[in-house]
């Protein structure tokens, strides 16, 4: 169980909130006898969501820490891009990456976005409108949590993983 003040993700596109309270809920659609995390998005500052405490519908775990956002970036070169075989399934492939809150599963995805994307511009072709808005969506989510982890702002993310990949593919001797 988490605690009042803890940082979370949550699988419902969410983002990170914080819990701001746990509490039974006097509402007519409300188990009465259940407890309810009551959780602010940092992204939304006035909205409010209420998630049961044992339930499992939503997956819900801590932020990661700054130990394990460098270790993520580090590891980003080495992920395995998501493979699609079927355009028909890109969509399902895309809401279950989206669903599982794991940013390697999430950079999985966005690599395989991306190159589907770059794949579809080489032949002229658009991209998909599930393509953008699942690969934003994605990007939106792992940077918002390695940002918050970094205490940094998230639009400086892709940058960082840019840099790192670069300098972590330059000869040895080419290093800082």
């Amino acid at each position: 169980m988490f605690k009042i003040g803890d940082y979370v993700v949550v699988n419902s596109n969410y983002g990170i909130c914080k819990i701001e309270d746990i509490a039974y809920l006097d509402i007519s659609m409300a188990a009465k006898d259940e407890l309810y995390y009551l959780m602010i998005p940092l992204e939304e500052a006035g909205a409010k969501i209420y998630i049961p405490v044992g339930g499992t519908k939503h997956k819900i775990r801590k932020v990661i820490n700054e130990e394990e956002a460098w270790k993520i970036i580090d590891e980003v070169p080495e992920i395995e891009e998501m493979p699609i075989d079927d355009s028909r399934l890109c969509e399902k492939k895309y809401k279950e990456a989206i669903q599982s809150c794991e940013p390697e599963i999430l950079i999985s995805i966005i690599k395989s976005m991306y190159y589907r994307m770059r794949k579809r511009g080489s032949q002229g072709k658009k991209d998909t409108v599930i393509d953008e808005r699942y690969f934003k969506i994605a990007e939106n989510n792992l940077y918002e949590e390695l940002a918050f982890a970094l205490g940094k702002n998230k639009n400086e993310m892709q940058k960082l993983i840019i840099d790192k990949i670069k300098k972590k593919n330059l000869p040895s001797s080419d290093r800082e």
